[in-house]
């Protein structure tokens, strides 16, 4: 029997999940069908219903939509508990189990990708929304020394971190970037169809010479961030790899096999490579 897999979120035409998923399906030979599974929120309960169908897996859950389902699952995971959203559900034998695997996945990027251990160093996080609360459980868990959270609205900040309590700090202002290892940008900013696609997060002057500045921001590859970052000699990573390194930790808790990563990793160049030309 064909089964099946989705991502629910509104709207999800945008989605590399389909690309990559898919692709990591087909060459573990498995028949396994990726679909996209664009649901309002009025829609949601019926939608996270039938997920329990003896050939669904699961299902990626992306906004507006990772806090609304927790109500409508079975049991929820430490992490995803702990940040208050769901990115993956998990089906087993009719009892829906949800995830989020979002901050694992950027502590995996940082390992494999950027070959930076967290724990012991101290990090500055740009945004306060759910990417930034993931991503700092995933640090603080991680051991990171320093967890500091800047937000344009710096009560947010000081909520998300008094949620998450020590090592994580919010900071009233932007501070120099002199005493971090890594900056880390939660925004929008940069984002190809957001708001600022053009603008750059954080003043990079004040950088020492080893800062890793990591963009979770995926299209472009390169945002402009980045292309300072670089033009600067600092090492970067960008957001391909948390987006695949999540999803990876997704395919493994809906099969129970390795995830193939390096496939994954070519199925979405390939898409985003694809999407450039159609632009053009």
């Amino acid at each position: 029997m064909s089964r099946r897999v989705g991502i629910i979120g509104h709207p999800v035409g945008h989605s590399l999940s389909p690309a990559f998923q898919s692709a990591a399906f087909a060459h573990c030979g498995l028949d396994v069908v990726y679909e996209r599974w664009d649901t309002p929120l009025a829609d949601l309960p019926g939608r996270v219903a039938a997920l329990r169908a003896p050939d669904v897996l699961g299902a990626n859950v992306t906004v507006p939509h990772k806090e609304a389902v927790i109500p409508l699952l079975d049991e929820v995971g430490g992490q995803a508990a702990r940040a208050g959203a769901v990115n993956t559900i998990v089906n087993r034998d009719g009892r829906l189990f949800g995830f989020n695997t979002d901050g694992p996945g950027f502590v995996a990027a940082l390992r494999q990708e950027a070959l930076v251990e967290p724990g012991g160093r101290s990090f500055l996080l740009l945004g306060a929304g759910g990417a930034a609360r993931g991503i700092a459980l995933a640090l603080i868990d991680a051991r990171a020394a320093r967890v500091d959270i800047w937000n344009r609205t710096s009560a947010r900040a000081a909520d998300l971190a008094a949620d998450l309590g020590p090592p994580a700090r919010a900071l009233a202002d932007l501070p120099a970037l002199g005493p971090y290892d890594c900056l880390v940008n939660c925004t929008t900013i940069g984002m190809r169809g957001g708001p600022a696609p053009d603008a750059v997060p954080a003043p990079l002057e004040s950088a020492g010479p080893d800062l890793l500045v990591v963009d979770i921001v995926y299209a472009p590859l390169e945002t402009p961030l980045l292309r300072e970052a670089a033009a600067r000699g600092l090492h970067t990573l960008g957001g391909l790899p948390m987006l695949i390194y999540q999803g990876a930790l997704a395919f493994e808790l809906w099969t129970g096999l390795p995830a193939p990563v390096d496939v994954m990793f070519a199925a979405a160049r390939n898409e985003l490579a694809r999407r450039e030309g159609a632009a053009r």
